[in-house]
């Protein structure tokens, strides 16, 4: 079971995964935590592969552990807080403390899941009610009632939903429906034809299949169901939208009164689908319509043996990894290995972590930052924040590319963030969620249902600002634009991104860079599109739009140079945003470490000096080998580039890294200055 699906514009600064492993010892000179200096590489030019010159004997020796999909410097952030959490849990599990505190409840989901002798006898006992209930089903009708309460349960099927801040009115929340009902990483994996992708098809056919023989259907009836699940996901497939056509906010914007709705697709029957769901309001923002004129068809054409073949398949997918051990190594199978390379399975401790994480998230969140996040660590990240959002300001102010009215207005925007470090200022109230220890599934399931309650019941209500879509021991950050705000968990608040002893150098090429992401996203091509209060709407002349809009194109023409993979190249209208973000963030945290001390000083530290440590630091933050499924997987559906280029990229547009380590023409990342990005 996940947590309920957040908002779509939620814009993170990086896939988790690419901190799945451990980091590497550091060094330490007169108390200031360092470089690793012990990787970097002399032998290579720093003009001609920066992400190898800092990172080089470490991508030699590094290796990815058979648990994991790949290694990067964020091995030591997540093996550490891996077992922070991991104590917390096993001492909220042996808690004597009243049933309702949430000691108890997260110890005791975390001990329910952790009952392999209980969950390996019981098979997939647990979820054959639901199984005999799709059985039972009489009618398309009568199975999409039966959708509309799996979802209600936090069990979404068919139907995407989440509920967000109305993007043309910020303040007041709105429920959103998104393309859904696809097993595969995304629709261009149904129509493409190339041998990779004709690879990950055909384990997914065969995981559909071992499904089906794992809850009883022999072999032969088992290959016909992954057929009919697999050609009923292509036509879905075929109404949803490609990642990059995704990424346009206003043609995602499709508010539509119900009984509109309602008239237009009376299979899906809008009205009574919304009473189904618990949704009271009488209009919905339908985000992609193509789904759901698609599905409203399907309804009617589609046989019910085949929708119950369908749900059937999904719904034992959805409980998989917390059922017996033949359904954990049938998914592993597929999401491990196909998807992401993976050799081994985590062990049991390692998947449940995040189960709890994902249902009991506030809960276990307010745990770690009594335990291990203070308010000195809090309050120096918000004064980096400040620094870095005086340099952005400046910054705007000398673009020779704006006009004074709209470097206004992005002033105003700029000055106008929400500003979130650590934790949440309230946490969740999780009172109604019953977890019982001896019920492992039934705990999740009361964790799906009072998550998806709480949601739904925003629905038409003014928006709380102070909410967070990140738990505190996130290693990620995000932008959110209907909010305008930062957010940094305390997750990534720690080394190599942040730490209290460093030096400005090395903090403003980690954390500052985060940051200065983050507060680039609210002007890269999709943050761009809304105002300082959150709304969609545009705030820029004509001419700056046009401007602006060309160097986005630069942006494009670069990253789609890039080949990563065989003939695989970066998507560079895919990544667009991502890598605009990357190439401001730079910028800015270095022209705010300019501003301190050590910035306007050349004493060198571990024999680099000022601006060599900002830059080094930097690139060592993203230090990063994964395995090829997992790499080829990012490329097709991740917006972010991959490491390396999130490196190479910002650099060869950054004249004062030029400077730093004296690159010249004919080196590979050089670029002549009139051809070099410049945006923010």
């Amino acid at each position: 079971m996940s947590k309920y699906s957040p908002a779509a514009w939620i814009i993170s600064l990086m896939a988790i995964s690419l901190f799945a492993c451990k980091n590497s010892p550091q060094t330490n000179t007169s108390q200031v935590r360092g470089l690793s200096v012990q990787y970097i590489d002399s032998s290579v030019r720093p003009g001609d592969d920066f992400f190898q010159y800092a990172n080089g004997k470490w991508l030699d020796t590094a290796t990815i552990l058979p648990t994991e999909s790949g290694a990067s410097s964020g091995l030591e952030m997540q093996n550490i807080i891996k077992s922070r959490i991991k104590t917390i849990l096993e001492e909220a599990a042996a808690s004597t403390k009243k049933s309702d505190s949430i000691e108890q409840q997260v110890g005791g989901l975390y001990a329910a899941s952790m009952d392999s002798a209980k969950i390996e006898k019981l098979g997939y006992e647990p979820i054959k009610p639901l199984l005999k209930n799709i059985d039972s089903l009489k009618d398309n009708k009568e199975m999409l009632q039966f959708v509309t309460a799996l979802c209600t349960s936090g069990i979404p099927m068919l139907i995407g939903q989440y509920v967000g801040s109305d993007e043309k009115n910020s303040a007041k929340n709105i429920a959103v429906y998104y393309q859904a009902g696809i097993g595969l990483p995304d629709r261009d994996y149904y129509f493409k034809t190339d041998a990779a992708t004709l690879s990950v098809v055909a384990a997914y056919q065969q995981y559909i299949r071992t499904l089906f023989m794992l809850t009883g259907t022999d072999s032969a009836t088992a290959a016909k169901n992954a057929t009919t699940v697999y050609a009923l996901e292509k036509q879905l497939a075929a109404s949803h939208r490609t990642n990059v056509e995704l990424r346009d906010p206003q043609s995602n914007y499709n508010k539509m009164a119900v009984a509109d709705l309602d008239a237009k697709m009376p299979t899906l029957a809008w009205k009574q689908l919304l009473i189904n769901l618990n949704v009271k309001t009488d209009s919905v923002n339908v985000s992609h319509p193509t789904y759901y004129t698609k599905l409203n068809e399907l309804l009617k054409s589609v046989p019910l043996a085949d929708w119950k073949t369908y749900l059937h398949f999904h719904l034992t997918d959805r409980f998989a990894n917390h059922l017996s051990s033949n359904f954990v190594n049938a998914s592993f199978e597929y999401n491990g290995k196909t998807l992401n390379g993976q050799k081994k399975l985590k062990e049991r401790w390692e998947r449940n972590y995040v189960v709890v994480d994902e249902n009991l998230g506030d809960a276990l969140g307010q745990l770690y930052v009594n335990k291990y996040f203070g308010e000195e660590a809090k309050k120096k990240v918000l004064d980096l924040v400040n620094n870095l959002q005086a340099a952005f300001e400046k910054r705007i102010t000398q673009l020779d590319w704006m006009n004074d009215n709209t470097k206004q207005k992005a002033v105003a925007k700029l000055h106008t963030f929400i500003k979130k470090i650590g934790f949440p200022n309230k946490w969740r109230d999780y009172s109604k969620v019953v977890i019982d220890r001896n019920d492992f599934i039934g705990s999740l399931l009361s964790c799906g249902k009072n998550e998806y309650a709480y949601q739904v019941n925003k629905v038409d209500k003014p928006v709380d600002k102070t909410e967070w879509t990140m738990t505190p021991p996130t290693i990620n950050a995000y932008y959110n634009p209907t909010f305008n705000e930062i957010v940094f968990p305390a997750g990534i608040l720690q080394f190599p991104f942040f730490d209290a002893n460093s030096d400005d150098a090395m903090n403003y090429g980690g954390i500052g860079m985060v940051i200065g992401h983050e507060m680039t996203h609210g002007f890269d091509d999709q943050g761009a599109q809304y105002d300082k209060d959150g709304n969609l709407k545009n705030w820029w002349s004509k001419e700056d739009l046009e401007k602006f809009k060309a160097k986005g194109e630069q942006v494009i023409k670069l990253y789609n140079g890039f080949t990563v993979l065989d003939t695989l190249h970066i998507n560079g209208s895919l990544t667009q945003g991502e890598n605009t973000a990357d190439i401001g963030g730079i910028a800015i945290a270095y022209d705010a470490f300019k501003m301190t001390a050590q910035g306007k000083d050349t004493t060198k530290i571990q024999g680099y000096t000022p601006d060599q440590r900002f830059f080094l630091s930097y690139a060592q933050g993203w230090r990063s080998k994964r395995r090829d499924e997992a790499l080829r997987q990012q490329i097709n559906t991740n917006p972010h580039s991959p490491a390396k280029y999130r490196v190479w990229g910002p650099l060869m547009s950054f004249t004062p890294f030029y400077n730093a380590f004296n690159v010249k023409e004919g080196d590979k990342m050089f670029v002549a200055e009139k051809d070099r990005i410049h945006i923010w």
